[in-house]
C-alpha cells in the first residue's frame, strides 16, 4: 500500500490534514469520504520525487513553429481547469480545446500533447516536449497537480499566476507608451526643423549681420543644424535623380537607437553582461527602484505558486531562478539554494544578500516558522504588485510635466538663437538712426 497525504474539510468546514494508506488515489479519496470528510487535496508521498523528475526530465523540441503568446496559454489553462473540474477525461478535454483553436501554432501544440497522452505519456510529459509553449513553471506545476490528484486546482492556480504576471507587464509597458510616442514625435519634428528650416536662416542671418560675429548661442545652434543636415566633410553621399546628396548627421541620430537595441540584445546572450546590465538598471534613480519591485513581485509569486503546488523547495528555487528576469536576483536565489541544501534557513541568506528589503526576509522567516512559506511569498508578491501600480501611476504624472519642460526648453533655445541676432541688428539700426 501507498501512503497518501490529504487535506479535507469536515462537516463544520474545518480543514484537516492527515495521512491514509490506500492502494490507489481513488481508493484514498473513497476512504476519506467514508470518514465523512470532503477531500480538497490528495497527494502521494512520492509527489516530490515526481515533481523533481519533471524538472530534470530533458525536453524535446517539437516542430511547432514560433513561441506561443502567454495570453493564449493562460486561457488554455483556465479552460482546461474548467473541463477537468467538470469531470471530463484529460484526452477528451485536450481534443475539445484543440478544435476550439482557430488554427496556427498553438492548435498544433495542443494536438502534439494530446497525441503524447494517447500514446501513454502524462500531461506534464507531453507539455515538457513543447517548451516554446509551456515553460518549466507550467510543466512542473502540472506534474505536481497530476501526482496530488488536484490537476484542476493547479491549472486554475497557473492561470491566476499567468494573468497576474500579464497584468503587471501590461501596466509597466502601458506606462511607457505615452512618453515613448510623445518623445518620438518631438524628436521627429525637431529633426525636420534642424534639417530643413534652420539652415535656411543661416545665410539670411549672416547677410543681415554684415560680417559681425553672431551670438554664441546662434553659432552653436547653426553648427548643430549644419551637422545634422550635411554631416561632416567625410560623410558618404548618395545620388538621387542625378543629384548628389551628402548623408548628414541625421542618419547617426536615427540609427543610434536601433544600434543600441541590437547591441543590448547581443550582450544579453552572455550571463556576465546580463549581470552588469541588471546591476546598472537597479542603480538608476526611480527606474531602478521600479525594476527592483517588479523583479521581487515576479520571483516571489513564482516561488510561492510552485511551493503551494507541492514542488520541493530546492527544485522550485531552481525553476524560479530561470524565470526571475534579473541576474542579480537570480544570483541571490542561487545563494539561497546552496544555503538551504547545506541545512540553513531561507530567510538567513536572503537577509545577508541585502538585495531585498528587510520586510521580505522577515515575512519569509515568519512563513518558515509557521509552515506557510508559500502564503507569505504570495502576500509579498501582492503587496509589491500594489506598490508597482502606485509607482507607475506616480511616474506617469511626473513624466508629463518633465517632457513638457524639456521640449519647451529646446524650442525656446532654437527660437532665441534665431531672434537674438535680429534683435542685435534692430538695436544697432535704431542707435544709428
Amino acid at each position: 500500500m501507498s501512503v497518501y497525504q490529504y487535506v479535507a474539510l469536515d462537516s463544520q468546514g474545518v480543514e484537516i490534514k492527515d495521512e491514509i494508506e490506500a492502494l490507489s488515489e481513488k481508493e484514498a479519496i473513497s476512504k476519506i469520504r467514508n470518514m465523512g470528510y470532503f477531500p480538497t487535496k490528495v497527494r502521494s508521498r512520492t509527489a516530490k520525487a515526481a515533481a523533481a523528475k519533471a524538472i530534470t526530465r530533458p525536453q524535446r523540441r517539437r516542430g511547432a513553429g514560433g513561441r506561443v503568446k502567454a495570453k493564449f496559454v493562460s486561457q488554455f489553462a483556465r479552460q482546461l481547469s474548467t473541463l477537468q473540474d467538470a469531470g471530463l477525461p484529460i484526452l477528451r478535454s485536450l481534443r475539445i480545446l484543440q478544435e476550439q483553436q482557430r488554427g496556427g501554432t498553438f492548435k498544433r501544440v495542443i494536438g502534439y500533447v494530446a497525441d503524447d497522452i494517447e500514446g501513454g505519456s502524462t500531461l506534464s510529459e507531453g507539455m515538457a516536449r513543447c517548451p516554446r509553449a509551456f515553460n518549466r513553471l507550467f510543466v512542473n506545476m502540472v506534474a505536481a497537480g497530476e501526482t496530488g490528484g488536484v490537476l484542476d486546482l493547479i491549472l486554475a492556480r497557473v492561470a491566476d499566476f499567468m494573468e497576474k504576471a500579464q497584468r503587471l507587464k501590461s501596466r509597466v509597458v502601458g506606462a511607457m507608451i505615452y512618453p515613448a510616442v510623445v518623445l518620438s514625435a518631438a524628436f521627429t519634428m525637431l529633426l525636420l526643423l534642424m534639417t530643413f528650416v534652420i539652415p535656411s536662416f543661416s545665410g539670411v542671418l549672416t547677410e543681415m549681420s554684415e560680417g559681425a560675429q553672431l551670438p554664441k548661442l546662434t553659432q552653436v545652434v547653426l553648427g548643430i543644424s549644419r551637422w545634422i543636415a550635411l554631416g561632416p566633410e567625410w560623410s558618404p553621399s548618395i545620388t538621387v535623380a542625378g543629384r548628389t546628396v551628402r548623408l548628414g548627421g541625421w542618419i547617426v541620430l536615427v540609427a543610434t537607437p536601433f544600434i543600441a537595441i541590437a547591441l543590448l540584445r547581443f550582450a544579453k546572450r552572455f550571463r556576465t553582461s546580463r549581470l552588469v546590465l541588471d546591476m546598472i538598471k537597479l542603480k538608476i534613480p526611480v527606474l531602478g527602484q521600479l525594476s527592483s519591485k517588479v523583479a521581487v513581485t515576479r520571483w516571489t509569486r513564482t516561488l510561492g505558486t510552485l511551493i503551494s503546488a507541492g514542488v520541493p523547495i530546492l527544485d522550485a528555487i531552481n525553476v524560479t531562478r530561470e524565470t526571475a528576469g534579473n541576474e542579480v536576483f537570480s544570483n541571490m536565489l542561487a545563494n539561497v539554494h546552496n544555503s538551504i541544501r547545506q541545512g540553513d534557513t531561507f530567510a538567513g541568506p536572503l537577509r545577508q544578500s541585502k538585495t531585498v528589503d528587510l520586510i521580505i526576509s522577515n515575512m519569509v522567516a515568519v512563513g518558515e516558522e509557521t509552515g506557510d512559506l508559500d502564503k507569505m511569498l504570495l502576500k509579498v508578491a501582492d503587496n509589491y504588485d500594489e506598490q508597482v501600480e502606485v509607482m507607475v501611476g506616480s511616474l506617469m504624472h511626473l513624466l508629463e510635466p518633465v517632457i513638457i519642460v524639456v521640449l519647451g526648453s529646446v524650442v525656446l533655445t532654437i527660437v532665441l538663437s534665431i531672434f537674438l541676432p535680429m534683435i542685435s541688428i534692430i538695436t544697432a539700426l535704431s542707435g544709428a538712426a
